[in-house]
């Protein structure tokens, strides 16, 4: 069940993102999620859109360095402890975490979670074993 996230290299650099998201904005793009990652240099921002494959064809068309990323998306009850239990899931099956971002969908009862690991098809199972509410590519990118 991964879904596609959008990896962009941005250069640390004023209007480097204005420009990323106005190629998005132009193209039609929703962002539904993002999260950026940066040293002194330069940021890697990482998106959730509705249209993956539209958002890269138009950020390449723009010259920008630009790759596609299979990750997890989750569900999760808005309340206390539940991204707790999802990472507590995965930890007793010894399946790390590269990285996580989180956001709340529209309708404010739920949260919901974006998850990196190293082996999707595992983390998938042991996350079903568990309960979690793993979500499709068509529920994410229309939340």
């Amino acid at each position: 069940m991964p879904i596609r996230q959008i990896s962009v290299f941005v250069e640390n650099k004023s209007g480097k993102l204005a420009e990323v998201t106005g190629v998005l904005a132009d193209a039609g793009i929703d962002i539904r999620a993002l999260s950026i990652a940066d040293t002194a240099d330069y940021g890697i921002l990482r998106l959730i859109v509705s249209k993956p494959e539209a958002a890269l064809a138009a950020l390449r068309a723009a010259g920008l360095t630009v790759s596609a990323t299979e990750v997890l998306a989750v569900r999760l009850d808005d309340k206390p402890g539940a991204l707790h239990r999802v990472l507590g899931a995965l930890g007793k099956a010894h399946i790390a975490v590269a990285y996580i971002y989180a956001f709340l969908g529209r309708e404010r009862v739920s949260a919901y979670v974006i998850l990196r690991v190293e082996d999707n098809g595992q983390a998938a199972s042991v996350l079903a074993d568990s309960g979690a509410a793993l979500l499709e590519e068509p529920e994410v990118y229309g939340i």
